[in-house]
């Protein structure tokens, strides 16, 4: 091969090449963001569950915003205490506070006061059994009671207790929301501690209809709606606690409930009555 080819075609490879390279250093530098240092500090630090319980989409987001100081590390409610302060330290910020929320059940309805109005044979996943006509249970808004909730629960803040129903343990909830996610009923709500007052009950039908499915179930007698008005109102054949109204919260709300379908709830306790509880491990 004729030397000054060789020479030519390596110079034309060789040009071509350094204007790519060129290219590149030239975008590089004019679309180049600088990330501050600290994210993969803070995000080092930060469980890596990507939960979504703090309200971002992951701890990536939660360390950015922390960073930017529009967060308070006490939002990451999945680290224990030495971390949010480690993560405080680090940024020299305080660790702040933030107001506990925990996902509640609406739904009392249990093996021992719900009917079940068939057996379900199928494969053992409320959303299989919601598939196949709504579940087995007579009232079609009711808790299936086949645990895909504390199956999603990946902080073991929630166990199915003897009665079929999933019973959440506030001091170890997260509301990360995998447990809204996951049941095909609608039936978890994550809510602020402080909100004591709760609506165990979906069921649309009213009085008798309503509760001979279900002895626990709203009736809608407007008794509780007559005790505290303007924070609950009668909607569908339900009671509807406005929570925008939380100041105006008190149990007097449910003393005259016939059927125990509302319910006050101390933030510190497990959600739900004796019955409820009845075989949680503690």
């Amino acid at each position: 091969m004729n030397p000054t080819t060789v020479l030519l075609s390596a110079g034309i490879l060789g040009g071509v090449g350094f204007g790519f390279a060129a290219l590149i250093a030239l975008a590089h530098r004019r679309f180049y963001v600088w990330e501050d240092p600290r994210i993969d500090g803070v995000a080092g630090r930060l469980p890596g569950n990507n939960c979504g319980a703090c309200g971002l989409p992951g701890c990536r987001a939660f360390a950015e915003q922390l960073v930017l100081g529009k967060v308070v590390p006490a939002g990451c409610t999945v680290s224990n205490a030495d971390g949010r302060q480690e993560i405080a330290d680090y940024l020299g910020i305080e660790v702040g506070s933030v107001a506990q929320r925990v996902a509640r059940l609406l739904c009392a309805g249990g093996h021992d006061v719900a009917v079940q109005q068939a057996d379900y044979l199928g494969l053992e996943t409320c959303s299989a059994a919601a598939a196949v006509a709504g579940g087995g249970k007579g009232c079609s808004w009711g808790c299936l009671g086949l645990g895909d909730c504390a199956r999603a629960c990946s902080f073991d803040a929630i166990w199915m207790n003897d009665m079929g129903l999933p019973v959440v343990r506030p001091d170890k909830c997260t509301a990360c929301n995998d447990c809204v996610e996951s049941c095909p009923k609608d039936l978890f709500v994550i809510l602020p501690i402080e909100q004591h007052l709760l609506v165990q009950c979906r069921n649309l039908l009213e009085g008798e209809a309503a509760t001979v499915l279900c002895r626990v179930a709203c009736n809608a007698c407007q008794r509780c709606a007559a005790d505290a008005p303007g924070l609950i109102s009668i909607q569908n054949g339900l009671a509807v606690i406005d929570y925008s109204q939380n100041n105006l919260a008190s149990p007097v709300a449910t003393a005259r409930c016939p059927t125990g379908a509302i319910v006050w709830l101390d933030g510190a306790q497990f959600q739900g009555s004796a019955q409820q509880l009845e075989g949680v491990a503690s």
